[in-house]
């Protein structure tokens, strides 16, 4: 085997030549079909579009109520991230911003995911149950 006789492993598709005559398959419309909108050019029709029709986005009356923007949003941390901190330390929302362990605004709140290595002293928004006892058995204790 040598350079002369290398082949492509992929035959490469070549593109579309649109109206370039009858006879390519693509002359005359370029595959657009007859008339209507879609065959001008720059033509997009809205998502949800009809064609004037009343949509049926707007034809359903609106219902139901949510408080979704007003959700409170907290920022996870797990109980193995604890192990970068030395033994006995308290831990706040501020000390895991400054090691980069919650990088969005808002309140904070450990789950239990993990093992506790030493015993700490929490003081965060929210603690979940079973970390709450990982801590403590660990000789920490948590503090809301």
């Amino acid at each position: 085997m040598d350079l002369s006789n290398l082949k492509r492993a992929d035959k490469k598709k070549s593109r579309k030549r649109i109206g370039r005559g009858e006879a390519s398959g693509l002359g005359k419309t370029s595959g657009k079909g007859h008339k209507g909108q879609k065959s001008r050019s720059g033509a997009t029709i809205g998502v949800g579009f009809e064609g004037g029709q009343m949509p049926l986005q707007r034809r359903l009356p609106k219902k139901g109520f949510t408080n979704a923007p007003f959700k409170l949003k907290y920022n996870v941390v797990h109980v193995k991230d604890l192990s970068r901190f030395e033994a006995g330390v308290l831990i706040t929302s501020d000390l895991l911003r400054q090691k980069g362990l919650v990088k969005r605004p808002g309140p904070v709140k450990l789950l239990s995911d993990g093992d506790v290595s030493a015993p700490y002293t929490i003081r965060l928004e929210r603690v979940s149950g079973p970390a709450r006892l990982k801590i403590e058995a660990a000789g920490g204790k948590v503090e809301e």
